[in-house]
């Protein structure tokens, strides 16, 4: 039986001069750990133009990364809750929960609870077990997109490496920032853009004022949004990596959210748009804040 393509990526300019092996641990989405790599290029499950990859190989724009089904460890069934924003026959959107990797060497994956919230596709090209085409944070929640036939999976991840998905997160941020800007801070050593705009903001005992900000990646570096705000000076709430720990809010989480996303449907090449609501939790701790700093200044006999 022909052997089924489980993702597909062509080097972009970016990766020129990078080793095989450190390309994969930046784009492979179902191979997250070098062993895991490294295991799959022994049995000759990754090829680079058609041929079986080497380890050593230095990456040229324009080669096509693949990898075969062969290389997928036996599904696992991890029950969680994974609402459905959005599902056809060919893909899903999901509502990824906080503090939930997408994939990995771990049991209690996005990847291994897909099972148990979306339907299987019955296209001739189904993935056994279907499978989400991008990143997203474990400490971020969010829409997530899931491939159910090869053919989707594929198109997808070229729309995604040729950054024709229209991304939105949704951030609490600790300070007033400015109303809108842009942001070119390297991530990495490498060239990254995002966008802003503040929505609203309140008064805040710990921080002086949160802003609630709506975040657009242009790029795609790892941590890149939560990067972009600690080094303009309005870290993201509940970052302890890259913000200021004496603020983090214990067992609250991130509170970065990917709230919409657009692209072309990689089938029927309509266009297709999906957003959800800000979550709960979001607005429960900007209201929390807003009545614990009129609490305190009433207690001073200041006006509000």
């Amino acid at each position: 039986m022909e052997r089924v393509v489980r993702e597909r990526h062509i080097v972009g300019e970016e990766f020129a001069g990078e080793r095989f092996q450190e390309y994969c641990i930046a784009v492979m989405e179902l191979l997250s750990s070098r062993s895991g790599i490294k295991k799959a290029i022994k049995r000759g499950d990754i090829f680079i133009d058609g041929k079986p990859a080497e380890t050593g190989r230095i990456m040229v724009p324009g080669m096509v990364v693949e990898l075969m089904e062969g290389t997928l460890p036996s599904s696992k069934r991890f029950v969680v809750e994974l609402p459905v924003l959005y599902e056809d026959s060919y893909l899903a959107v999901i509502n990824k929960p906080a503090g939930i990797p997408v994939s990995g060497n771990y049991f209690k994956t996005v990847q291994n609870g897909l099972a148990g919230n979306i339907s299987f596709s019955t296209e001739p090209d189904a993935l056994a077990v279907p499978r989400p085409v991008h990143r997203l944070d474990s400490l971020t929640s969010g829409i997530l997109v899931i491939a159910k036939t090869s053919s989707a999976q594929i198109a997808l991840g070229n729309l995604f490496e040729q950054r024709l998905v229209k991304k939105t997160y949704q951030a609490i941020c600790m300070g007033e920032t400015p109303d809108s800007g842009e942001i070119h801070f390297p991530v990495d050593g490498k060239a990254s853009h995002s966008s802003f705009q503040r929505m609203s903001s309140v008064k805040s005992l710990r921080s002086g004022t949160l802003s609630l900000v709506q975040l657009s990646p242009h790029t795609g570096r790892t941590h890149q949004l939560r990067i972009h705000c600690a080094e303009s000076g309005f870290p993201i709430a509940g970052d302890s990596l890259y913000g200021d720990r004496k603020n983090t809010i214990l067992h609250r989480g991130l509170f970065l959210a990917a709230t919409s996303i657009a692209f072309e449907h990689p089938i029927t090449k309509e266009p297709l748009a999906v957003s959800m609501d800000l979550p709960h939790k979001f607005n429960r701790y900007l209201e929390n804040e807003q009545k614990m700093y009129n609490k305190y200044r009433d207690s001073c006999g200041n006006p509000l």
